[in-house]
């Protein structure tokens, strides 16, 4: 594959390697990569709202626009309301996993995996599958698939509540001090909640681990596991996300590199994003709590149209 390189700088130290394709095949050692490094330690702030004429929410929607480059909020709406994150949980999930699991290590599936919830995005992981914490994260990031959530929060735990518990840990190292985790899902769960600006700290720390940021940018994802009778199972997932899927456009100007989707009743339609613009400066944008997917997707693009034109 070819590399090419753009010198991107944000908040938060590390570098990393980006896959630049919307398309990544469904052999995930493959990447068109981009080379970013951010080397500021300084964060956007947002102590209250930051409103636009240009930016039109709905009275129900919680968004957050940051420019890592600016070190800027260009847009906040409600940034701190305790809200339901729905699968935004996974990013959490996701850091914790990168920070303290190895990728190549096997996790093998207990009944933690087992979640009856009616509606919930699911990879069809039995009692006793097995599959490494890398074939994990695609699952975790890519489709978003709760009983992986728990296939990796039961093994790195150990047991799914020490995992939470680290969660709410790492969570409050970061400053996100406005969320507490109850589950690695989101399933909507009493004292399950985040802030917006929780999450774009959140999301910021994700981003400083190369893996995470290939991942997030991957159309589909193809691969096998053991099953628990010594069988192997393939699986074969589409992204949730519009922007990659290529169903939704984002502004001219605009690269969406990936994200994370969440939707239950509860939490409404939630979307949080990593872009850049023309310009290669890099941008977090997140919405959470839309009554719709059509208004999620209308308002994030509107966000981003922000981060050119503000």
């Amino acid at each position: 594959m070819i590399i090419s390189s753009a010198l991107l700088t944000g908040c938060g130290a590390a570098s990393y390697d980006l896959p630049y394709s919307e398309k990544a095949g469904p052999d995930s050692s493959l990447y068109e990569v981009e080379f970013l490094d951010t080397f500021s330690s300084d964060l956007c702030v947002a102590p209250t709202d930051i409103a636009t004429d240009k930016v039109d929410m709905t009275e129900s929607s919680v968004a957050g626009l940051f420019d890592l480059t600016g070190k800027k909020t260009l847009y906040a709406k409600n940034v701190n309301e305790q809200v339901n994150p729905a699968s935004l949980t996974k990013v959490m999930t996701a850091l914790v996993a990168l920070k303290y699991g190895s990728l190549s290590q096997t996790l093998t599936a207990t009944d933690a995996v087992v979640i009856s919830e009616a509606g919930a995005q699911l990879a069809g992981i039995k009692k006793g599958d097995s599959m490494t914490l890398d074939q994990a994260l695609h699952l975790l990031l890519i489709y978003s698939a709760n009983d992986v959530a728990m296939l990796i929060a039961d093994n790195l735990g150990p047991g799914t509540d020490s995992f939470v518990a680290l969660m709410n840990k790492e969570a409050r190292a970061l400053g996100a001090t406005g969320c507490h985790f109850a589950n690695p899902h989101g399933l909507t769960q009493e004292d399950h909640y985040v802030t917006a600006y929780d999450m774009y700290l959140i999301f910021n720390a994700a981003m400083q681990y190369n893996d995470f940021v290939q991942i997030i940018n991957m159309s589909s994802y193809r691969t096998s596991y053991a099953a628990g009778d010594g069988s192997t199972k393939e699986i074969e997932v589409e992204a949730t996300n519009g922007y990659i899927k290529g169903v939704r456009q984002a502004p001219g100007n605009i690269t969406v590199i990936g994200g994370k989707t969440g939707t239950t009743s509860a939490a409404g339609h939630c979307l949080i994003l990593l872009a850049k613009d023309q310009y290669a400066n890099p941008y977090i944008a997140v919405i959470l709590r839309a009554d719709s997917t059509d208004t999620l997707y209308d308002e994030m693009t509107r966000l981003l149209e922000e981060a050119v034109t503000g």
